[in-house]
């Protein structure tokens, strides 16, 4: 009614404005603020007479609201807030705007200092001009517009034979015949649909195929054909791509029409001066600086766009209905590539059924003659949607869940499975102020500047040209997969030996394809930013996880992206930062992990020869770099401490390479300041110690005396197990423990690390590996009591509460609401390919396919359960991490996070390890547990009823038996010289 209502009131249709007013009224119905705004707007639109605006404000302050709250609660677009007070002023003359509401200050405990007034905020200025930053703001919006970018693939380009310029000819025609052809499909789809209002499905998409001028339709069609890898794609990942694509440019629309991008505009130019080198104003954070602009900007749209999401199941309805134009549309004559055969049309694409374990899978795969067209034009262009590329410009502030990142394209502040509404609706209902650190941080995170390391990117795009390297992680092309197996006779007469070699080779070759594609993308978006400083705006998951939004490359990727990365700011080296750099290569290489810092630092020193050496010859030399754990991180790092080493003073060195603090076992340091675990926090580093503590280690060699007692008790796979219990065997099942690994899951892990061993015998797989994992259980009961008690204090809270029913909800120390979002899902067909019989409904009408399941939206209690204690524990390691930026940033540091890994300058390194240790004693010095117990008990046991049923009484109990702790004392964390592995 709203919608239609703002609509005519535009247009000035006042008497269609009234009429529908009086409909909601004799249906029932009661006026919200939005109907009212929209009334008000037709008045002040058409200067209707007094009477009518009087009697329309009466009917407002009879609802019960108040004239202010028009401006206070309602969004706005284009002229639209201007024609509401023009209308309130022609019964009320004097009437005045209300004032902007005074600026919330964050009231948690652990930022009391951070959001202190009196001490301003030390923001770290970018080293570009007003001017410039304009400048960059208008290149990334040019691209934000166009909606894709196009570059040119690093791949080498091969020789342009007769044969490569036919396949691109040839390819071009067909494009152009395909785009013909689809266009012709969508408008008769559309005009069928227009016709057939009564049909199922069809008036559900009709109004969504009219948003856009039909050839943006066919260029998104268009871009997801030339994108499809040779393998095919899932059938929901295509569908969900083309939803999701039609819905971007809807909004992005929506942003040009209703002036919201004017808006934007005029704010950030305002805003860079806070960031630029030449400007003034520092007291205030991104955030608040953005919000004191919105607010003196006074008239215009709304920065919050009225929720306009399209649900889910929509989105994958509409891309059904694209893919199903696509297939039926676009074709090639079966005899384009090789004229004896019959000049018949076939279908490029065609949808088929796979099978992963009992799911039934869609996809659709493109004909091989296409995948040999498109191979043989061997084409050197790649197009990507323009939030896959980094920001040329400092991301836009986030300044609430609707609201942030890029300019135009349309972000969510939390990441959440499709179709799951409920973190939205938690971020919604959270008061804003509650919100702030975490947006803070965010902002903080996506306003580092970044630039490209040439010298390192060149030669991995050499290698990555010369057949890569699968010992370097560059992954080589399907020209050197092994050879498919020869068979004699047809497929029909082939052995189960020869097929199973046949399904091995296909998805060995699918591996290469995809791990290529990926190198490729990556490498490729890396070159096109090589002479540019750019950034990656942040978002989170439902954990308060932080993540770079551009998804194929960014600092969160394997050891071939982060080599190539380096921050646009440099620092001098400074008196230490030289060590650092020294080292952070030892870290990276793998080799004295159990060494002291001082005797890491002597081991630089001693193969200074080997590391100049990899410096100055990477590929010609003696090659030390390979040979270490993170070869491309170690080779960069060689780079930058032969250049500091070689300067002047290596103390004035200007440095832009980020050093790494990676954090020790990270999730038993969490469960051991949460029981105050002594022992515990002993063999995590959070105890001062000469030499660092290797947990895993001490786990092996808890259940080698384990199984040292029982062989001497004749228990035969302890005798089997002699001297092949080690480090290795255990770490990947200690290091998963704490996020929630069970026992089948922890045998599996211990099974493969088994395998790796050639001497063990084989025939006691199993056997032994379901030995050792109870032993390492059992040994980390034993080591760490106080974490095996919370964790099974949490599981059997989760498990409690998702019996009643309910998912497990509860609030971080830093106030982000966070849900579980598991559920169970009882359908009578399961899985993607589902979607497409669905599809059919929508596409041919009824009977062509069976109805819609319903779904039964109820909590899935063993993932409740077994996902709370790694969820929670990921919370408590994301509330750390935000702590450490916010107070880095107060002191003037360049800050990045790989989850527990911190980044900074060496320089900087030792100021950023003070602040990590700070912050993680003052998280820890909360009272967590119990805040938890209280959240949840006030959640779900209901106080002050006096009945309460059997399970609550249960579960009361439960929450509030929260476990004991021990008397370790955490002000010793701030003396660890190993808190950082």
């Amino acid at each position: 009614y709203n919608i239609v209502m703002r609509s005519w009131a535009r247009k000035g249709c006042v008497q269609r404005v009234k009429w529908l007013f009086s409909l909601m009224e004799s249906v029932g119905m009661r006026p919200s603020l939005g109907s009212f705004t929209a009334a008000l707007e037709g008045l002040g639109r058409s200067q209707a007479p007094p009477q009518a605006v009087w009697r329309c404000l009466q009917q407002l302050k009879n609802n019960g609201f108040h004239v202010d709250e028009l401006f206070q609660k309602c969004l706005f677009e284009e002229d639209e807030k201007e024609m509401v007070l023009r209308a309130i002023r022609i019964v009320q003359p004097d009437y005045q705007l209300p004032p902007s509401p005074s600026p919330q200050t964050c009231k948690s405990s652990l930022l009391q200092d951070f959001y202190s007034k009196e001490r301003t905020v030390s923001y770290p200025k970018l080293d570009f001009s007003v001017q410039e930053l304009q400048k960059r703001f208008q290149q990334q919006l040019e691209m934000e517009l166009n909606s894709t970018v196009t570059i040119e693939s690093v791949e080498s380009t091969k020789p342009l034979t007769p044969q490569t310029l036919k396949a691109r000819k040839l390819l071009g025609t067909l494009r152009s015949q395909w785009h013909s052809s689809i266009l012709q499909a969508l408008q008769k789809s559309k005009h069928s649909m227009s016709k057939l209002r009564m049909a199922p499905g069809y008036n559900t998409l009709y109004p969504y195929l009219c948003l856009l001028p039909d050839e943006e339709y066919v260029a998104i069609m268009m871009q997801i054909l030339n994108t499809l890898s040779p393998q095919g794609e899932s059938l929901a990942v295509l569908a969900r791509e083309l939803g999701s694509k039609v819905y971007n440019r809807y909004i992005t629309q929506q942003k040009l029409r209703s002036r919201q991008l004017e808006k934007v505009q005029a704010v950030y130019e305002d805003y860079i001066h806070l960031l630029a080198k030449d400007s003034q104003p520092d007291e205030y954070l991104p955030r608040e600086y953005w919000e004191k602009l919105v607010a003196e900007s006074g008239f215009g749209p709304s920065l919050n766009l009225r929720d306009c999401s399209w649900p889910y199941m929509l989105l994958m309805r509409l891309g059904m209905h694209l893919l199903e134009l696509l297939v039926q549309t676009v074709k090639v004559p079966r005899n384009i590539l090789n004229p004896r055969l019959e000049p018949k049309l076939i279908p490029v694409l065609y949808h088929v059924y796979s099978f992963h374990s009992s799911w039934q899978v869609g996809l659709i795969k493109p004909h091989p003659i296409f995948s040999q067209i498109v191979s043989d034009a061997a084409e050197t262009l790649l197009t990507f949607n323009s939030s896959a590329i980094p920001m040329l410009c400092p991301p836009v502030p986030w300044t609430s869940p609707h609201f942030g990142a890029y300019i135009l394209n349309d972000t969510k502040l939390m990441r959440f499975v499709d179709g799951v509404i409920q973190h939205q609706l938690l971020l919604e209902q959270c008061p804003p102020v509650n919100l702030h650190p975490v947006l803070d941080a965010l902002n903080l995170l996506g306003n580092c500047a970044w630039k490209i390391n040439q010298p390192v990117l060149d030669i991995i795009i050499s290698i990555f040209n010369d057949k890569g390297n699968e010992k370097l992680d560059i992954p080589p092309p399907i020209s050197e997969a092994p050879k498919p197996p020869v068979a004699p006779g047809n497929s029909s007469t082939w052995s189960k030996s020869h097929k199973h070699e046949l399904l091995l080779y296909k998805k060995k070759t699918a591996e290469m394809h995809s791990l290529r594609m990926d190198a490729l993308y990556k490498l490729s978006i890396a070159n096109y930013v090589r002479d540019k400083v750019f950034w990656f705006p942040h978002n989170m998951d439902f954990r308060g996880r932080t993540y770079p939004c551009p998804p194929y490359f960014n600092h969160l990727g394997n050891d071939v992206t982060r080599a190539i990365l380096l921050f646009a700011e440099g620092r001098p080296l400074g008196p230490k930062g030289l060590d650092w750099l020294k080292i952070h290569l030892v870290n990276l290489t793998g080799l004295k992990k159990k060494n002291a810092l001082q005797e890491r630092l002597e081991y630089a020193n001693e193969i200074m020869e080997e590391i100049l050496d990899s410096a100055d010859h990477p590929l010609t030399g003696r090659k030390w770099w390979m040979n270490t754990d993170e070869p491309w991180q170690a080779l960069a790092c060689c780079m930058e401490i032969a250049k500091a080493s070689r300067s002047p003073d290596p103390a004035a060195y200007i440095s832009h390479f980020p050093v790494h603090q990676d954090g020790s076992c990270n999730g038993l340091q969490h469960y051991a300041a949460l029981g105050r675990d002594l022992i515990g926090a002993i063999s995590v580093n959070l105890m001062p110690c000469s030499v660092p503590q290797d947990v895993y280690s001490a786990v092996a060699q808890q259940v080698e005396e384990f199984r040292r007692k029982d062989a001497e008790q004749g228990v035969k796979i302890a005798r089997v197990l002699q001297g092949f219990v080690s480090r290795k065997v255990v770490k990947q099942t200690v290091m998963t423990v704490v996020y929630g690994v069970t026992r089948y899951g922890g045998r599996l892990q211990m099974e493969k690390r088994l395998k790796e061993i050639n001497e063990f015998p084989e025939e006691y797989l199993w056997e032994a590996s379901h030995y050792l994992v109870k032993q390492v259980f059992n040994g980390i009961k034993e080591m760490f009591s106080a974490t095996r008690d919370i964790q099974h204090w949490l599981t059997e809270s989760a498990k409690l509460i998702a019996q009643s029913g309910r998912t497990v909800e509860w609030v971080t120390p830093l106030g982000l609401p966070v849900v579980q979002p598991y559920y169970r899902s009882r359908s009578t067909v399961v899985g993607p390919g589902y979607l497409w019989l669905c599809a059919r409904t929508l596409v041919f009408g009824p009977g062509s396919a069976p109805a819609p399941v319903s779904h039964c939206r109820k909590p899935d209690t063993v993932k409740q359960k077994n996902a709370f204690p790694p969820n929670f524990i990921h919370s408590l390691d994301s509330t750390h991490m935000m702590l450490t930026a916010l107070h880095c940033l107060r002191q003037g540091l360049t800050f990045v996070s790989v989850h527990d890994c911190y980044w900074t300058h060496a320089l900087t390194v030792d100021i950023m390890n003070q602040i990590c240790r700070q912050q993680f004693v003052a998280l820890h010095s909360e009272k967590i547990l119990q805040d938890l117990s209280e959240f949840m008990l006030e959640k779900y046991c209901s106080p002050g009823r006096e009945t309460r049923a059997p399970w609550q009484k249960k579960l009361m109990e439960q929450l509030s038996n929260v476990p004991k702790t021990g008397d370790f004392n955490l002000k010793e964390v701030m003396d660890s010289t190993y808190f950082f592995s």
